[in-house]
């Protein structure tokens, strides 16, 4: 089950920027709204396996994509900002940026306007992406699609129609459940093992 963290500062610590009654309602309120949501999509997902009634998995699992990920970015918010903060980055998260955008400025000015542009509640976002070996800056639109952010895949299973509409052409569920006859577990135990790594 999900709590809510406590907000790494006081609720006045951020004066010059955010009010502590924003910080009230937003960490104590709507916070603390997709803890409960995510807690509650839990309980329903567990209720429907002890059943084995699944009709109703996919508004279950929409519900515990969205209540979670708004939980995980919010915690990964509150810490994004420290009344100790500003000024420049330096030693590997200087070198990083400079490497991935040309120089600290250059990130800077990206960052602000992927920011700014997002649509509705959207969210600005610096991230390590492994295949480039590089940082990348995210505009996330929707704070969730069908899943967890921040959450690091073990097993894959892909469902568009090249993976498997030649042999199985529109039996989706047959390929779906043949997939377990060839589920490499060892691939899955080490992504696993390497994520619990990177958790701590």
């Amino acid at each position: 089950m999900y709590t809510l963290p406590d907000l790494p500062y006081s609720k006045d610590a951020l004066d010059s920027y955010l009010s502590s009654e924003i910080l009230e309602l937003h960490h104590d309120k709507h916070h603390a709204g997709y803890v409960t949501g995510a807690n509650a999509a839990l309980e329903a997902l567990a209720d429907a396996r002890s059943k084995g009634d699944f009709k109703a998995v996919k508004a279950h699992s929409r519900a515990l994509a969205f209540h979670a990920s708004g939980h995980v970015l919010h915690t990964l918010y509150w810490n994004s900002m420290s009344p100790n903060g500003g000024g420049q980055p330096s030693g590997d998260l200087q070198q990083e940026l400079i490497k991935s955008f040309g120089s600290v400025d250059a990130f800077r000015d990206h960052f602000k306007a992927a920011t700014t542009q997002a649509e509705a509640s959207g969210w600005g976002i610096l991230a390590y992406e492994p295949m480039s070996a590089s940082c990348v800056v995210l505009a996330a639109e929707v704070h969730q699609q069908m899943g967890v952010e921040g959450s690091i895949p073990s097993l894959f299973s892909g469902v568009g129609d090249p993976a498997y509409y030649l042999h199985y052409q529109n039996r989706r569920p047959d390929y779906v459940n043949g997939f377990f006859d060839v589920a490499n577990w060892d691939y899955a135990a080490a992504r696993l093992a390497k994520a619990k790594g990177l958790a701590h």
